[in-house]
């Protein structure tokens, strides 16, 4: 019980420091807006705290199953703490901001090329935005797209390495998966794969999807404009994001529905050495 309230406890705080890392770095913020964020912050953290020390399942998936959580809450937080060092040396420039700011360029650069998911996000802004702020688009959303698929590959090779999720004990397909009712209908082992299929499917179409819905479904109306950092850097962190996290998930339904492949084999062996010849 103290292990689970010391967790949840410190889980909340991360979360927090999370949401309020652009406003406590950025200048010039408003108050109100520090307010605002403090507000989203202070839910944030307190909805984490009650399903961390919950002993039933509410909303967040793999709660008990780490390194899931971790990974997808360590990329959202690199990706935010990155994109906002650079908007913070847009006015305060120091040797870091400049480094990666730098960096980023590189990486904006090698990966705006026809029909990447880079080039696509840069062509939802408005075409009289200045290249200053078309080249920092470029920048922020290379950086985080890099980020992601990092994020992606270190959390496949976990998986293979811990050999996730039969090393981290029994998995509780209630407690893991509160929004996946195993009693639905049809078979449980289909049913996984299906899901597995149609999550990893759009975690790698959303990059390509997301900006060329957004532009035409601008058409007509105003196109998409960043008028403050905060509002791009969450943007951009969203997009990077939410496919990233899909393919995670599909990846992680697919191993669960071999672990229960496996189980059920292994079953079936022992069942026919069971009977007598």
């Amino acid at each position: 019980m103290v292990s689970r309230l010391t967790g949840a406890i410190v889980r909340a705080i991360l979360v927090m420091v999370l949401v309020a890392t652009p406003s406590i770095l950025l200048p010039g913020a408003a108050s109100d807006g520090k307010e605002m964020v403090a507000l989203v912050a202070l839910f944030a953290g307190f909805l984490t705290f009650i399903e961390y020390n919950a002993a039933y399942p509410g909303l967040i998936e793999f709660r008990d199953a780490p390194p899931f959580n971790r990974v997808r809450f360590l990329m959202l937080f690199v990706t935010i703490f990155l994109l906002t060092i650079i908007a913070r040396g847009e006015s305060h420039p120091t040797t870091l901001t400049v480094f990666v700011r730098a960096v980023g360029g590189l990486i904006g650069t090698a990966m705006d090329f026809p029909f990447s998911p880079v080039r696509l996000a840069t062509l939802m802004i408005n075409d009289g935005t200045p290249d200053g702020d078309t080249g920092f688009v470029r920048i922020a959303t290379g950086l985080s797209y890099l980020t992601s698929l990092m994020s992606l590959s270190i959390f496949v090779v976990l998986l293979k390495f811990y050999n996730w999720p039969s090393r981290s004990g029994a998995f509780n397909v209630w407690v893991n998966l509160p929004t996946f009712d195993p009693t639905a209908g049809g078979d449980v082992v289909d049913r996984l794969d299906r899901d597995a299929r149609i999550n990893i499917a759009l975690g790698f179409l959303l990059p390509f999807l997301i900006p060329a819905v957004v532009k035409a479904g601008s058409s007509g109306f105003e196109p998409v404009t960043f008028t403050s950092p905060q509002t791009l850097i969450w943007t951009v962190a969203a997009w990077a994001f939410l496919p990233a996290s899909l393919f995670m998930r599909g990846i992680a339904m697919g191993r669960i529905a071999d672990m229960i492949r496996e189980k059920r084999r292994q079953n079936s062996l022992a069942q026919g050495q069971a009977v007598p010849a």
